[in-house]
């Protein structure tokens, strides 16, 4: 047996999300989502791009799907437009895009492919960002809204759900950075935002309890940090930016209670919260997504922000075109950590992929090597923390298809699969292929160079 083979019942994926894979935002009765708006304020978006179109994945879906079949896949992971179900955001139902989720898991479900499905993945209806966004607190209320309706309609096929995508970058490059939608900087406004998303999160459980069937949780990107030094100052330093984005939003759902260092940074204006909110946002999950793509290096640095942190470029080793370390070790690590403070939930990997510029493609093939040594690496590593003990159920390639990488537009590749913007070819780079072997023999060939 090869010494990579994984658990059986492994769940080999890949996933999406709506706006940036969908196109037709406006489609068959949808509103405007903030960032459908975002786009067109000029010099948000590299090269002015925006999802309007995409990968046309709303009408080429079937297409899509048929691609993750070939490919030996045994899931998919999307999400599903919030402003598609709600145009404005709460109130009249649009049943023309609850339809196009219907058909898009029924397509699924035909090909033999478990489908997971994310409700939110930073897609905020334009009319509520209008009221606020997360920052009013009502935003829990309407998502639940959302969430029960979405349900109520599609839980009978699906039976893995997710409620937030990484609500750490909704807060920090929607609110502190202002890099994303709505584009504000203000610190003051940053605890609220965190603190309606996990009680949004919580009423979309209780939803899910109601009406839907199987699993779900909540999908969150780790990044763990390391001090620079074993100085005490690059330490705490470590200590801070690891509570500021890892246990902002696991701590208050699986332990109760925010971390001590959020209230200590004073320039975060951290209040205190009601003990019935937080008995809310405690509410169980079944599992936790986990979305890896690197680690940082860090130091303290009193000139660095609100945290006093700088991160430390590490020079001679790989990157992506993103900036990102390649550091399949630190999957292990936060792996470990996960489990070492908060026990043995069960765990996917929801996301984990690198962006490189692919080679001009000879012969019709695109040896994308770097992505496929990326994979590789980090897929091993994943085995060896499964193999100490870390329940992780599935894994889900970013992404299937070369899309709008946000504020990169579509300068930024992380595809399995090309997409020629023009014609919407869809042509499997070498490290489809290779990820078809990995799931068509649960990871056995992980064994041998590629």
């Amino acid at each position: 047996m090869s010494r990579y083979e994984f658990p059986e019942r492994f769940l080999w994926g890949v996933a999406t999300s709506a706006y940036q894979v969908e196109g037709s935002p406006l489609a068959d009765g949808a509103g405007p989502s903030n960032w459908h708006r975002f786009c067109r304020q000029p010099g948000r978006i590299l090269n002015g791009d925006t999802g309007d179109t995409a990968c046309d994945h709303y009408r080429r879906f079937r297409e899509d799907v048929a691609l993750m079949k070939a490919l030996g896949l045994s899931a998919y992971r999307f999400s599903i437009a919030w402003s598609r179900i709600f145009p404005e955001g709460k109130g009249r139902t649009n049943w023309r895009g609850i339809a196009h989720y219907q058909a898009l898991v029924e397509t699924l479900l035909e090909h033999g492919i478990r489908p997971m499905a994310t409700l939110h993945h930073w897609d905020l209806p334009a009319a509520l960002e209008d009221l606020g966004g997360w920052a009013n607190r009502d935003s829990a209320g309407w998502f639940a809204d959302y969430a029960h309706t979405v349900i109520r309609a599609l839980g009978n096929e699906i039976d893995l759900w997710a409620t937030l995508n990484e609500p750490w970058v909704i807060m920090d490059a929607g609110y502190v950075s202002g890099v994303h939608p709505p584009g504000h900087r203000s610190l003051k406004d940053a605890p609220w935002v965190t603190h309606n998303l996990l009680r949004a999160h919580a009423l979309a459980v209780q939803a899910f309890r109601a009406d839907g069937r199987g699993q779900i949780g909540l999908v969150v990107n780790l990044e763990p940090k390391y001090a620079l030094t074993d100085s005490r100052d690059d330490r705490a330093a470590a200590e801070r930016a690891h509570a500021y984005m890892n246990r902002q939003y696991l701590d208050p759902v699986l332990h109760g209670a925010y971390p001590d260092e959020l209230a200590e940074i004073s320039a975060l204006h951290w209040p205190s919260f009601e003990s019935e909110d937080l008995r809310l946002i405690q509410e169980p999950i079944d599992y936790l997504g986990i979305n890896y793509y690197t680690r940082a290096v860090v130091r303290h640095d009193p000139s660095g922000g609100p945290l006093e942190v700088t991160a430390v470029p590490q020079h001679g080793v790989e990157h992506t075109e993103m900036g990102w370390e390649v550091y399949p070790q630190g999957l292990k690590d936060v792996l470990a950590w996960v489990k070492a403070r908060y026990g043995d939930i069960p765990l996917y990997i929801t996301e984990n992929g690198a962006a490189f510029a692919d080679p001009e493609g000879e012969n019709g093939r695109i040896d994308d090597t770097r992505r496929i040594a990326y994979y590789r690496s980090h897929l091993r590593a994943l085995h060896e923390a499964i193999a100490q003990g870390v329940d992780v159920r599935g894994y889900f390639a970013w992404s299937l298809l070369d899309n709008f990488e946000w504020t990169y537009g579509y300068a930024r590749r992380f595809g399995l699969v090309q997409v020629d913007p023009l014609t919407q070819r869809r042509i499997p780079k070498a490290s489809a292929g290779f990820y078809a072997e990995v799931a068509q023999t649960n990871g056995a060939v992980l064994d041998r160079d590629y």
